[in-house]
């Protein structure tokens, strides 16, 4: 900070500057010399931007994308791992199906995630690889996949997608897989741009079949550390938690990090967040440390249904049923009963975590929350108006509304186009668009899940914010300064009172207004039942809360037929205190911040307007986008 003295200086060379553009050009008695300007100019601290340490903007991306190295989506689609590349970056690509493909704005991050399992074993299966057609199985799919008959195409590539859920590789070729592997590391390498565009090397991890326990390695480093490994598949273990020992011993041997992002739970049928062991046992300390110190944060939304809450588990909150997929598993096979929901959905998860660490001390859903797309068409193109849908089957055409993504043993169970979510992606609050800033901001959590939305986000909590911090301009300056960002813990407590909390959002420029700023809170109770309650806390126009206390709707200002809306409703930006009302010291408790925008078309209403197509009546048109940032935690002393 400036002294009195310097600052008088800088206010007299600044003083002199004004008088010299005021003054007739022969004054030249009142021209400051050089160093008064140099004095007025360039004073320590005259940018308020210059030596900040925090992170000043979000960044967008999908960590779950794949293309035909996968062997599920390379029975589909013919895009690679370069052309997925390039799309995220912003370049026009051409489709499968031969439709020309752009980004609205490119993504600053991607993870080209293809399986694990018999990897890049597609692109080597067509092109007719002797390591891979000498073996019986390989030669019998080529010969199929290649024979013209689309029948025999069709059914070929259903067996191929089927045999991931067996025990035993179908084709066992260690050094395709690792030639694979090396190719992809070495493209991730080159389009990787510090500080333009980041390519973080990674995979996913694929098991359990249809029961969706999936999860996605993500490396801090580059090829020559990911190269000193070859992706962990379910044909070495289908056990998460072989998994994590994998990459603790990978962390240790080569001094880098690496992580596991779990996708989104709604279709595990209550496996991918229950309370035991994989073998059914009960959970000990020991796991529970390994789950919380290698996932750090989970998928909460994306093209497979939204995964925050259920109305079921939350029947008071009317913004619960979004994007539901709650039939049955991945595929169909068994039908999802109530019982099982509890352990499907991350705000219910982060309940039982704070459960979990009264029993062991150890909370093993102390995660942070994003989005991402899981599209396998090698394109993250989750826009509204700009969605090319799950896999390639499903392309945009007129009918793609109806036809099967995923097909199940009893229809009634099966997936159609239409009921597919445009969403989602990952936001990532770091300092600067680098591997390494963003690989660390998901191990602090400091990120949030959006629908596809690329809304900001901010949310601090600590005890000491008042009213008139929300007023600032610059919300992170004294969110960073009184408080914790999203993510984090709350402090120790400091006095009598609760905690309090910033929350400031911004809209997407290509989307919607903001209709409400809401806090969900989630709390252990003394007898160990949670609880949980969601608060509207800033909104926009002047409604007010009935005498239910439920805040009325924003209003609907879209226009079906012609897919358009206008932002006559809601408001841009959203900024606010808030304390919490009911805050009992002795209780654990969590606090996230849920975004809502106002109604806009939805995919399929862009698609029947482009298409001239009259879709069913439980087709929905209109969507609420939506954000979901990490959450804080308030733990009690001793």
């Amino acid at each position: 900070m400036p002294t009195h003295s310097s600052l008088s200086a800088c206010l007299a060379a600044s003083a002199s500057l004004l008088a010299l553009a005021a003054a007739p050009l022969s004054a030249q008695d009142m021209t400051p010399s050089p160093e008064e300007v140099n004095a007025a100019m360039a004073q320590d601290g005259f940018s308020p931007y210059a030596g900040r340490s925090f992170p000043t903007q979000p960044f967008f991306g999908d960590t779950h994308l794949h293309t035909m190295t996968s062997v599920d989506a390379g029975t589909m689609t013919r895009l690679t791992q370069e052309q997925a590349f390039r799309f995220s970056r912003g370049e026009e690509v051409t489709t499968t199906h031969g439709l020309r493909a752009k980004l609205s704005r490119p993504l600053d991050f991607v993870v080209m995630t293809d399986h694990s399992e018999m990897y890049g074993l597609m692109p080597q299966l067509l092109s007719g690889n002797p390591d891979i057609i000498g073996t019986d199985t390989g030669r019998r799919w080529y010969e199929a996949l290649t024979s013209g008959d689309d029948q025999v195409v069709f059914d070929t590539a259903m067996e191929i997608v089927a045999s991931l859920s067996g025990d035993e590789i179908p084709i066992d070729s260690p050094k395709a897989i690792r030639h694979a592997w090396q190719d992809y590391t070495a493209l991730a390498d080159h389009f990787n741009e510090p500080g333009r565009f980041t390519a973080i090397i990674g995979y996913e991890w694929t098991s359990a079949g249809g029961d969706n326990i999936h999860r996605n390695v993500l490396f801090r480093g580059d090829a020559s550390v990911a190269n000193r490994t070859v992706p962990f598949s379910q044909f070495d273990s289908k056990n998460p938690e072989d998994l994590w020992a994998a990459l603790a011993a990978f962390e240790e041997a080569n001094n880098s990090d690496v992580m596991a992002i779990p996708h989104n739970g709604n279709l595990s049928n209550g496996r991918m967040f229950n309370l035991s062991n994989f073998d059914g046992s009960p959970l000990t300390p020991e796991m529970a440390e390994m789950r919380a110190r290698f996932e750090p944060v989970v998928e909460a939304t994306q093209i497979k249904g939204d995964g925050e809450a259920h109305p079921f588990l939350s029947p008071d909150d009317e913004f619960a049923d979004f994007d539901t997929w709650d039939a049955s598993n991945l595929n169909g096979t068994e039908v999802k009963t109530e019982d099982m929901l509890q352990y499907e959905y991350t705000r219910e998860a982060l309940k039982n975590g704070l459960k979990i660490e009264s029993e062991l001390g150890t909370n093993p859903f102390k995660f942070g929350q994003i989005g991402s797309t899981d599209a396998h068409t090698g394109l993250a193109a989750v826009q509204e108006d700009n969605f090319f849908g799950k896999h390639s089957g499903v392309e945009p055409e007129p009918n793609r509304w109806k036809h099967l993504v995923i097909e199940a043993p009893d229809p009634e169970l099966s997936i159609y186009g239409w009921q597919q979510a445009s969403g989602g992606y990952a936001a990532v609050w770091a300092t600067e668009n680098t591997r390494e800033a963003i690989f660390d901001a998901f191990a602090r959590r400091e990120v949030y899940a959006t629908t596809g939305t690329r809304m900001t986000l901010r949310f601090f909590g600590g005890w000491d914010f008042t009213p008139a911090d929300a007023e600032t301009r610059l919300p992170a300056k004294v969110g960073y300064g009184k408080g914790v960002p999203m993510g984090a813990d709350l402090p120790l407590r400091d006095g009598d009172g609760a905690p309090t909390f910033l929350l400031a959002a911004a809209k997407d420029p290509y989307s919607g207004n903001l209709d409400r700023l809401q806090v969900v809170k989630g709390w252990l109770n003394a007898d160990g039942t949670t609880g949980e309650k969601v608060y509207d806390v800033i909104w926009s126009g002047d409604r007010e809360p009935g005498a239910d206390g439920k805040l009325p709707d924003v209003g609907n200002t879209v226009d079906v037929a012609s897919a358009t809306w206008t932002n006559s409703i809601g408001s841009p930006e959203l900024v606010g205190y808030w304390q919490d009302p009911d805050f009992d010291p002795a209780l654990k408790a969590f606090y996230y911040v849920r975004a809502i925008e106002i109604p806009t078309p939805r995919w399929t209403a862009y698609e029947a307007l482009r298409f001239g197509v009259t879709m069913d009546p439980e087709v929905p048109m209109v969507t609420t986008e939506r954000a979901y940032s990490s959450p804080i935690w308030y733990t009690p002393e001793g």
